[in-house]
């Protein structure tokens, strides 16, 4: 894992997820995860359908509910995500530019500090001092917890590409700005998008906390088991949760592939 110490990153604040090993995968590989996924789901559906429902069950587990369901919890997922990397990715170039070099550590332990506080007590903080409810509100709480991973690693992606290669870009007379967007963005895409997974999977699971302030979603589900003390409904809640939040990885790790430089991905198979 790199390290970009005239940041003040330290390794251990970078969220990187391990890079897929050198080789060409084969159709078993990439068949492996969505297999596993959809015998989970088919095993859920034989045993619920297996089961007599009370009328509070069946009000919670039909498929209208759930759909709705997977549709807010996705849509929570995916706007709060696009919003992180339109404020994480320009302010994590930003920061690693040498004018901003007195400002960068206290802007990040800033926004660490930030994360450190549970997002529960941000969305109930935004319900009980703005009277902020619903959706918005939820996709204020999900994108000051994701900015982190993707400012992080889009820092250290640009502050681990090779020097001698900027100097050289520099040396064919390139612009600063031709520099970055031709040599240092596409070298530092694989760590950023590495954040990028990173937030994807984290707003999946924190989406859940978007029910206390009305915002949808699985937590729905989770909290209608919860306060009938129904178990069955609450496991597939969790269960739902924890499929999209592994699809979710999967697919972004399917584009993670894909996003690299070709002279990237081709040293790598």
């Amino acid at each position: 894992m790199s390290t970009a110490t005239s940041a003040g990153v330290r390794d251990t604040d970078v969220v990187t997820l391990t890079p897929p090993a050198a080789g060409r995968r084969g159709w078993v590989g990439y068949l492996t995860m969505p297999l596993i996924l959809a015998v989970v789901l088919v095993s859920l559906y034989l045993y619920v359908n297996g089961r007599e429902l009370d009328s509070i069950e069946a009000r919670s587990l039909n498929a209208a509910a759930l759909s709705t369901a997977v549709g807010e919890h996705v849509a929570l997922t995916a706007v709060s995500t696009v919003i992180t990397l339109l404020i994480a990715v320009p302010l994590g170039i930003l920061l690693t530019r040498p004018f901003t070099r007195r400002v960068r550590p206290f802007i990040i332990t800033l926004l660490t500090l930030g994360q450190a506080v549970p997002t529960i007590s941000v969305l109930v903080l935004l319900a009980v001092m703005f009277l902020f409810l619903g959706f918005q509100a939820a996709i204020v709480g999900l994108v000051l917890y994701a900015i982190i991973p993707v400012l992080l690693n889009t820092m250290v992606g640009l502050e681990q590409v090779d020097e001698n290669v900027l100097e050289a870009g520099r040396g064919m007379g390139l612009s600063r700005f031709q520099v970055l967007r031709r040599l240092e963005l596409p070298l530092a895409v694989p760590v950023i998008l590495a954040g990028v997974r990173t937030a994807l999977v984290i707003n999946v699971g924190t989406a859940t906390l978007a029910t206390y302030i009305n915002g949808g979603g699985l937590g729905d589900v989770i909290m209608a088991g919860l306060s009938t003390n129904r178990v069955l409904v609450q496991v597939v809640g969790a269960v739902l949760t924890s499929v999209l939040a592994l699809l979710i990885d999967y697919l972004a790790g399917l584009a993670e592939n894909l996003l690299q430089p070709k002279g990237l991905r081709s040293a790598r198979t």
